[in-house]
């Protein structure tokens, strides 16, 4: 046995999009962004418009507690090269589109118990509830340069998926048609996502992380209703359905 392999593995990370080289001003309004939409070690991909010195920025970004991990292609990456820290090629650009329609669970926030008779009760504003799960509808097919997004939830399309287009969800995707581009559930994390397609012909597939590219999808499956799920060993299987 080898004792050396290689899988395919996609980590999460935020890209961090920066128009200013005030590094007083980055500190400022981003540390409450990241508090709010990161945990601490949140990896992160930096993109600059504007030129900077990238190790203090590095090092301001590790001091609020993420950890950089890449540039993308631009004004920082002959810096970025010069101490070889790794350069990405920037995102194709994607136009992100919203469902035909939404399904939301909501849960009211818990509320205290009712205050002892000598207690002054000040009356307040009620608390926004809280989103459970979201399963957003498509009926429309995805065209190329489109991108379907679900943070919260599932995805179900009507309609199948071109190559060049992508559909990200947190929970499972189901496409009642051909799955033709980037199709990643479990965003975020979820090895209980499953992806279903009535013709597998994608460039990409990825749960949790896990994920395949075209050349390596198993030929018995292609153009065929497949059902995808993560083992325990987190690889990805790949299952013909059956009608």
């Amino acid at each position: 046995m080898a004792d050396i392999r290689i899988k395919g593995r996609m980590v999460n990370a935020v890209r961090i999009s920066l128009d200013t080289n005030d590094h007083d001003a980055i500190r400022q309004q981003l540390a409450p962004l990241l508090q709010k939409a990161c945990t601490p070690g949140t990896l992160v991909v930096i993109e600059s418009s504007v030129e900077q010195e990238l190790i203090a920025l590095i090092q301001l970004l590790i001091s609020l507690d993420v950890q950089p991990m890449a540039v993308t292609e631009g004004v920082l990456a002959d810096q970025a090269r010069a101490i070889q820290f790794p350069v990405i090629p920037a995102d194709r650009p994607m136009q992100q589109i919203k469902p035909t329609k939404e399904q939301v669970i909501e849960s009211k926030p818990a509320t205290e118990d009712t205050a002892p008779a000598t207690t002054t009760v000040i009356e307040e504003t009620p608390a926004a509830p809280v989103i459970r799960h979201v399963t957003s509808y498509h009926d429309e097919i995805l065209r190329t340069g489109q991108c379907l997004v679900q943070d919260h939830g599932d995805i179900i399309l009507n309609a199948g998926i071109n190559s060049g287009s992508e559909v990200i969800a947190s929970g499972n995707i189901h496409i009642y048609g051909s799955a033709r581009g980037r199709v990643i559930a479990g965003a975020g994390g979820n090895g209980a996502a499953r992806i279903f397609c009535h013709s597998l012909e994608a460039e990409l597939v990825s749960i949790a992380g896990t994920y395949c590219v075209a050349d390596d999808i198993p030929p018995h499956v292609l153009k065929k209703a497949v059902h995808i799920y993560l083992n325990d060993h987190q690889e990805l299987v790949f299952e013909v359905l059956e009608f």
